[in-house]
């Protein structure tokens, strides 16, 4: 079997690093210009040629997304993006809109295209048409089901990538225009303010005859709810992905934080090594799904995969697990002589509180904050500042980049232990 790609998003410079740092084989970002997350921190043409070093000196590749939906004028420049972003070293871009593509192949050849899952590549003839188009890999539309995966590799040898976990757009391939009427930002161009995922009440109007009356009737449901999707988590079913011919397996999340980065791209790196290892004796770890977990900000579920979603796979009621780790810094440095570590704070925290350090290839170990002190060596107690550096002793061995979470005590549970103490 062929070893599939592993795609990790890259919002920034620092994410980029991240992803590679835990085993991504390639990264997908932003530029200033054409892409649909004009809100994440995306790339300018210094900071890509940094990152383009960065990723080929590991044997990593990067492609940049410009997947806008462009109208008249959009396209102005961008001959001489495509043709920097290839010079750069850029190894595709990704793109949506066939006059973008028509620029590109023109004014920068050389540059691979791949399809945008905006585009709702769905079966083989279409991944047929962009493959005789020029274009050399397809990203499948989120709808396609694992059925239809194997037909459409059974049918074309284009390259295929899809989504294996991240996000789900309520619209069809995120063909959306709520954002448009509810905040005058267009989803298509860049804009979405992710209308979808407000929070909304339910009304039952009063009616006058055959006619619907203006105004608010009776709420009909306790609690608000959202017209967004839960999101997707294939890694319980790894084997399937491998052996229907995914060529690159894609996680969502360019605006996204590098706690998430890092642990959903060191539980794939994990579980597709292992399966690529010993396929006949893969077993899926418990403790892969319960490190997921520790990032997911909504449900999860497997999408269209093995079927069409039902109200069960929609943003409403109680998580079944909710939050109980914070993502609170990283390690810069570490002395194995003196078992001191140096930490750039990312969120507070402070004597006393439990810690998970955790780093690539899944290592994890955990650690009961004692004591801890500033850049000038003064003991203290809490680290409330952004980016703050401090040291504190950690019992087992750690590397730059390991990351530190902080187990999250229910406010219950917190009063219940006050008051036995």
């Amino acid at each position: 079997m062929k070893r599939p790609e592993l795609l990790a998003p890259a919002g920034t410079l620092e994410k980029l690093k991240t992803a590679i740092h835990y085993g991504a084989d390639a990264v997908y970002i932003g530029g200033d210009a054409y892409g649909l997350r004009s809100r994440a921190g995306n790339f300018s043409f210094e900071e890509m040629a940094e990152g383009v070093a960065f990723a080929h000196e590991r044997g990593a590749k990067v492609y940049v997304a410009a997947n806008m939906v462009t109208h008249e004028n959009d396209q102005i420049g961008a001959g001489d993006f495509f043709r920097t972003i290839r010079d750069i070293g850029i190894d595709a871009v990704i793109v949506s809109d066939p006059a973008l593509m028509q620029i590109c192949a023109a004014d920068a050849p050389g540059l691979d295209i791949h399809l945008s899952t905006q585009q709702s590549a769905v079966n083989y003839e279409t991944l047929n048409f962009w493959q005789d188009a020029g274009l050399t890999r397809c990203v499948l539309g989120r709808e396609v089901s694992m059925a239809e995966v194997a037909e459409i590799r059974a049918n074309t040898d284009v390259e295929i990538e899809a989504f294996i976990h991240g996000a789900m757009c309520i619209s069809y391939s995120g063909r959306c225009t709520l954002s448009n009427h509810m905040a005058d930002r267009d989803a298509n161009r860049g804009g979405c303010c992710q209308s979808c995922r407000w929070k909304y009440g339910l009304f039952d109007l009063p009616t006058l005859g055959n006619r619907q009356m203006v105004g608010k009737g009776e709420e009909g449901i306790d609690e608000a709810f959202s017209m967004s999707a839960v999101d997707l988590s294939m890694i319980e079913h790894i084997p399937d992905i491998v052996e229907n011919g995914i060529d690159s397996l894609k996680i969502e999340g360019r605006m996204k934080s590098i706690h998430y980065v890092s642990t959903v791209v060191n539980v794939y790196r994990k579980a597709l090594d292992a399966y690529m290892a010993d396929p006949d004796n893969y077993v899926l770890q418990e403790e892969w799904l319960d490190e997921l977990w520790k990032v997911a900000q909504r449900e999860l579920a497997t999408g269209f995969y093995y079927g069409k979603p039902t109200e069960n796979e929609q943003l409403f009621g109680e998580r079944r697990r909710k939050p109980r780790y914070k993502f609170v810094g990283q390690v810069l440095d570490y002395d194995e002589a003196t078992q001191i570590a140096t930490i750039q704070q990312r969120n507070l925290f402070k004597v006393g509180d439990q810690l998970e350090f955790y780093g690539p290839g899944m290592r994890h170990h955990p650690e009961l904050l004692v004591e801890m002190w500033n850049e000038e060596d003064e003991s203290i107690r809490s680290a409330p500042h952004a980016m703050q550096i401090v040291k504190m002793k950690v019992s087992q061995a750690v590397k730059p980049q390991d990351m530190i979470r902080k187990t999250i005590v229910e406010r219950s549970r917190l009063r219940q232990k006050v008051a036995q103490d």
